[in-house]
Formats: structure tokens, C-alpha cells, sequence
């Protein structure tokens, strides 16, 4: 039930390992690690965001919604997901913004497969996910690094009693070097794939098709590795964020499934009313050991004429998503065709800007933007009954979103590319390109793998 006392607030050490915070509170229910690795000395790899045992979480399958409370009592939905997490959000009061980015509120994963909610698609791909299309969970505190600043601090809005009862005992946790122990991940057996060589051919030979006669302009293809596993999956979220540091990585274990993300790229932002989004479109790999080599490929990636119009076409879809729930007139691209540096890739990046209005909040802007137009095609509709026709599996987890929606009404979120699911020891990945009418399909195979390179060597020190 909602509290009378004020916020609560607790000055914690700085730590530039935030991970080292995470496993003090891991083994509570519903953890999430919301990590940017450090990565860029930018707004980006700014924060990082610890939270768990929710108040309340809200899984969503074919079946329908569950919400279930503290006390395990539970309640059913079959209304959008979207309105279901809203009216949960509701029943808090809304809070005043503040400097920090998340004092509570909603975080969870939103499913690529949470699209079919909102859009009319066919069904023919499997279904081997078999896992949530959303699971969200509503918390009322939060551990928050601000590698900026290098400050650390527990914080919570206390909307809830038990907060209150439970402060001291989460401090203690916090503040107590606890050992940290823990199972290894291994994986075994081969690693499989839905589309070999041939098989990318000929998808994307249709997609050729589609392109010249005129259903679409750019579909994203993805193919999609699996490999048996078991242990401890943040034995292996720590291998990768070595690797492959990312400003929106993270790290999510909750009804029976763990994602490991090493995300690059941002879906949308809310601050104060303004709404950012951040498509990656235009992709080389990296020569790290050759620095002359490296910048050549950096410097061809941001004078492609194909990799620009690629990624024109998704600015233009992402205009038009924010168009439903901005107010006129007021979106932007103030930054366009930006190069933007990985571990293991360059990528050309745009920033596109609007202003929220005033009938809409952040549940609106995500649902009217789903999935991420980076990740499908364009045009969107088109694209998403494409991929469901070419691809062999549907996508799940992959290429939808993890986010956090405060109850303040500020939300950032990613899109989930770079990223492992764990779950049923099982261990999958994908890798996807999109493809233009002067695609080569060499190429775009080539850049696949560039992307899951990281993944790869990731399955190769886990046998």
C-alpha cells in the first residue's frame, strides 16, 4: 500500500565496478542491472541502475496478463499490455523529476514478439523462445552510480511501507562485503544456427524481390545461433561486458528467463517532456590493432552513400512513430549520421528529437514506436510480416526493448541487439543486417557476423 513518509535517501561509496553492487542484491527476487559499462565518457555511459524485489511484476504470454503482488495474490488481464503496465503505474502518484534518472517505477524487457499486441502479423515462424513477451516489474527503490560525478547512492520515492521496514536491512546489504562465490557457465555441444549460407541466399533473395517490386524499401534480417548451457549466467554477463562494453548493457533475471545485453544503441529517452531516439543503421568492423586500418574503415562507413540512405530510411520511419504522440512540429534530427565507436564495430548513428505532448506519457511513446524501426524495416508493417515469412524463429527477446519508466514519468530504454537469452539450458543469440536494394548479400553475411563477433568469442571461452 502506498506510504505517508517522505523519500528516503543513502550515500553509498563509489564504486567504478558497479557489479560489485549488483551481486550484494542478486539473489533477491527479480533482479535487473542496468549497466553502461562505463563505456563512454559521455551522458551515455553516465549511470548505471541496480534494483530489486519489486512491489509488484506483470508477465505477459499468449495467455494473457498476470499481475502478481508482494504476496503472491494474483490478477489477470486480457487488456493491451501496455494499459496493463499503465493502470499499474497509476497506482502510485506520480512524482516530481529530480536529477537522479530512476528512484522506482517500472523496469523490465519488452519482447520483439510484443509487437504482434499492437500490429496484425501472421504467424509462421516457431515459437522456441517460449518465454514472456513482457515481464516488467514495479519497484520503489533503486541503487544509482553516477560515474560523472563518482557518486553512489540508495534512494527511493517511499511509496511503500515496506521500504520503510526493510531500509536498514537493504544498507546492511549494501555496505557489507559479501563473498562472491558463485557457479561457472558452461556451454556444450555444437553451436547451431537457423540459416546457413544457402539459406541467407535465399532469403535475401526474396527480399530483393519484395524490394524492386515495390513492397518495401529495407528489411532487417537476422539469423539466430543456439547452444546448449548451464551454471550461472552472470558468470558469463561478466566475461562479456569485458569484451564488449556497451552504454546500454544489461543484465535481467526474471521469470525463468536471464538476458545478457551488451546493447549499443538506445530505442527512446524521456527528459523533462523530451523525447530522444537513437537508430544505429551502418555498420565495419574494427582493425583495433591496426589504427590506420581502423580509422579507414571508420572514415568509409561515414562517406557511404548506401550506409546513409540505410539509415535516412529508419530516420524517416522514427519521424513518423514519434509523430503519433509529439506535438507538432516539434521533432527534429539535430544529429545525423554521426559515427559512433564500439568495442568490436563503428556504427553510423542519428539523434532524433521531439517533445512529448501533453495527452501522452512514456508508456504512449514506447507502445506508438514499437518494436524499434532500426530493427524491422521500412516500411514497419511490411517489413515485420517479412521477417516473420524469412526468418525460421521468432525473435522473442531479441530486438525488442529493456526499459525503465520512473514514476516520475522519465524512461530511457534500448533495443535489444547484442544480446543473450539464457533460458530452459538453453543459450541463444542473434546477429542481423538491413538489407537495400544495393545490398550485396557477401556483405551483408559478412556484417552479421561482425555483429555476433563479440557473442561468438563470448561461446568459445565458455566450452
Amino acid at each position: 500500500m502506498p506510504s505517508s513518509h517522505p523519500p528516503l535517501y543513502f550515500e553509498l561509496p563509489y564504486l567504478a565496478d558497479s557489479s560489485h553492487y549488483f551481486e550484494r542484491l542478486r539473489d533477491m527476487p527479480w533482479p535487473v542491472f542496468l549497466d553502461s559499462s562505463h563505456s563512454q565518457k559521455n551522458q551515455q555511459g553516465r549511470y548505471d541502475i541496480i534494483a530489486a524485489d519489486p512491489l509488484v511484476n506483470i508477465t505477459t504470454t499468449e495467455l494473457g496478463t498476470v499481475i502478481t503482488n508482494r504476496l503472491g495474490e494474483q490478477t489477470h488481464s486480457q487488456d493491451d499490455p501496455f494499459l496493463v503496465l499503465r493502470q499499474q503505474l497509476a497506482h502510485y502518484p506520480r512524482q516530481t523529476p529530480s536529477d537522479q534518472p530512476f528512484n522506482g517505477g517500472a523496469i523490465g524487457y519488452f519482447s520483439y514478439d510484443l509487437g504482434r499486441y499492437i500490429e496484425t502479423v501472421p504467424v509462421i515462424a516457431r515459437n522456441n523462445e517460449q518465454i514472456p513477451d513482457m515481464a516488467v516489474a514495479i519497484y520503489d527503490w533503486a541503487v544509482t552510480v553516477d560515474h560523472q560525478e563518482k557518486r553512489c547512492w540508495l534512494a527511493s520515492f517511499g511509496l511503500d511501507e515496506h521500504t520503510h521496514t526493510q531500509w536498514q536491512l537493504l544498507i546492511d546489504r549494501l555496505t557489507q562485503i559479501r563473498s562472491s562465490d558463485q557457479e561457472k557457465f558452461i556451454v556444450s555441444g555444437e553451436l547451431i544456427c537457423n540459416l546457413n549460407r544457402h539459406d541467407y541466399q535465399r532469403a535475401f533473395d526474396k527480399i530483393q524481390h519484395y524490394i524492386h517490386e515495390g513492397d518495401c524499401y529495407q528489411v532487417n534480417l537476422a539469423k539466430r545461433f543456439e547452444i546448449s548451457a548451464q551454471g550461472d549466467p552472470w558468470f558469463a554477463y561478466k566475461q562479456l561486458r569485458q569484451a564488449n562494453a556497451a552504454p546500454f548493457s544489461a543484465y535481467l533475471s526474471f521469470a525463468g528467463v536471464t538476458l545478457l545485453s551488451s546493447s549499443p544503441e538506445r530505442l527512446l529517452q524521456v527528459k523533462n517532456g523530451l523525447v530522444e531516439t537513437k537508430p544505429i543503421k551502418g555498420t565495419r568492423r574494427r582493425a583495433l590493432n591496426n589504427p590506420e586500418q581502423d580509422k579507414a574503415l571508420a572514415d568509409e562507413l561515414v562517406n557511404s552513400i548506401k550506409d546513409r540512405a540505410e539509415n535516412l530510411m529508419i530516420v524517416d520511419l522514427l519521424r513518423n512513430d514519434l509523430g503519433k504522440v509529439c506535438t507538432p512540429g516539434s521533432i527534429k534530427v539535430p544529429k545525423p549520421f554521426a559515427l559512433e565507436s564500439f568495442a568490436t564495430v563503428h556504427h553510423l548513428v542519428s539523434t532524433i528529437t521531439g517533445t512529448l505532448a501533453s495527452d501522452q506519457d512514456a508508456v504512449s511513446l514506447l507502445r506508438a514506436c514499437f518494436p524499434g524501426g532500426s530493427i524491422t524495416g521500412a516500411p514497419k508493417l511490411r517489413a515485420m510480416e517479412i521477417i516473420e515469412q524469412l526468418e525460421p524463429d521468432r525473435r522473442g527477446a531479441y530486438c525488442g526493448s529493456i526499459a525503465y519508466i520512473g514514476f516520475d514519468g522519465e524512461m530511457d530504454s534500448n533495443i535489444l541487439i547484442r544480446t543473450l537469452v539464457y533460458s530452459d539450458n538453453r543459450l541463444r543469440f542473434w546477429a542481423g543486417g538491413g538489407i537495400v536494394s544495393d545490398s550485396t548479400a557477401d556483405a551483408e553475411y559478412q556484417e552479421v557476423h561482425d555483429k555476433a563477433a563479440a557473442m561468438l568469442s563470448l561461446v568459445e571461452q565458455l566450452r
